[in-house]
Parts: C-alpha cells; structure tokens; sequence
C-alpha cells in the first residue's frame, strides 16, 4: 500500500512538479544534458533521456507520440514543437513559430510569445496549445481567445484595442445615442477622452452611453484629465 501511495503521488508531482510550475515567477534554465530520467507529462511514463534534436527538448519514447503530433526542430527557436514544419513558419521579429496561415497577415510585435497568456497565465513560448495573433500583434491561447470572445469582451487584455472589425456595433451605439436625449444639464458638458484603437486624445461631448472618438470613430474609448498645457 505504502508503494502504491508512493507511485500516485510520483506521477501527480511529475504533472504539477515538471509540466506546470505552481508560482508562475519560478521559471528557470536547466542543463538538459545534466537530466537522467524524465516523466512524460502526456503518458506518465518514467524513462531515459531522449532527444529529437541537438539542444532540443527531451521526448517521450512512445514513437506514436512523435508521429502522431508531427514533431519538428525549429533552430531559431532552439526547441521542438508539434504541429508539422510544413504548417509553421518562425517569424524573426516576433521570436516564435507561427502557423503559415499568418505570413505576412499579423502585426509584428517583438518576442510576443516570450510572455504569459493573458487570460490562463501559462507560458506562450513553449506551450503546446495553439496561439492567436490580434490585430494589435499581442498574442494568446486560440482557446482562450475564443472563450474571451464568447463572454462578449472584444478588446486585448493587454493593450485595450479592439481585437475585430467593430463598425457594425459603432453604428449600433450610434442610432442609440441619437435616440436618447440627455438632460439639459449634460447636454453641452465635453469630457476629454483618450481613444484605445488609435490613441488619439480629443475633447468630445459627454454622454451616458459612449464616447466617440473624433479622429477614427471608435467607442472604444476611455474619459481622462485634460491636458495641461505649458505656461
């Protein structure tokens, strides 16, 4: 029984020890040549060291795990990923492996993916899951990206662009605004904003339902102090 215990707690300490680092700030470099044994985290299983590439991450011996996630070297990236070569392409600005379907379609952002999602938190770089591009260039989980859009937030956790075409909906807050009227003692209040999608400051009027910004014609906005201008 004491064995049995000893080998469960092994393999969960393997998944959390070696696969998810519990304080996110503990990242660190090892000499992958200096490690002797390793536990796969997708089949558990405890074996000898084995490499794909030179430099490269360690694999699990299972062949059908290799061939079946299409596992290439990547030189710039100075490690493996899965996904097949012909359906990837390292952008040199970015720092990453991209899928083709983003050559020369996505901002460029230097080493993008060397941050946390900003949604889960895990580490981009080396994740195994894939990876959206927005329009500004940030980058996170597809999956995250989806289940984000899903609970209808249209903005990047990290800059606050707009992640999509939004005309439609400022047409929307448009015919909305126009129908409601605000009371006479808002009605000619201006209110300085500064515009999220193209970071331009302007000094607009008030009201309940947006702020519209004058130079691209984005809602997504927030209200700021005034300028101060020099004396």
């Amino acid at each position: 029984m004491l064995m049995e215990g000893a080998s469960k707690d092994r393999l969960t300490f393997g998944k959390m020890g070696y696969g998810m680092l519990r304080n996110v700030f503990d990242r660190h470099e090892i000499d992958r040549y200096d490690v002797k044994q390793v536990i796969c985290s997708v089949c558990d299983t405890e074996q000898p060291v084995r490499f794909l590439a030179p430099s490269c991450a360690i694999l699990c011996s299972n062949p059908m795990f290799m061939i079946d996630k299409g596992l290439f070297h990547c030189d710039d990236c100075g490690i493996c990923r899965i996904g097949g070569r012909e359906n990837y392409f390292h952008c040199s600005k970015c720092g990453s492996c991209y899928s083709v379907s983003l050559r020369n379609n996505h901002l460029c952002v230097e080493n993008s993916m060397r941050h946390h999602c900003p949604i889960c938190y895990e580490y981009l770089f080396d994740s195994m899951k894939d990876t959206a591009v927005m329009k500004c260039g940030h980058t996170m989980h597809c999956e995250c990206y989806h289940e984000m859009i899903k609970r209808e937030k249209y903005c990047c956790p990290i800059c606050s662009r707009s992640i999509m075409d939004m005309s439609r909906a400022w047409e929307m807050i448009d015919e909305e605004i126009e129908a409601t009227v605000m009371p006479d003692e808002y009605r000619n209040k201006k209110v300085w904003i500064l515009c999220n999608d193209c970071n331009d400051t302007t000094e607009v009027y008030f009201h309940i339902i947006g702020q519209k910004c004058s130079h691209c014609g984005s809602y997504n906005t927030r209200t700021i102090a005034p300028p101060v201008l020099p004396q």
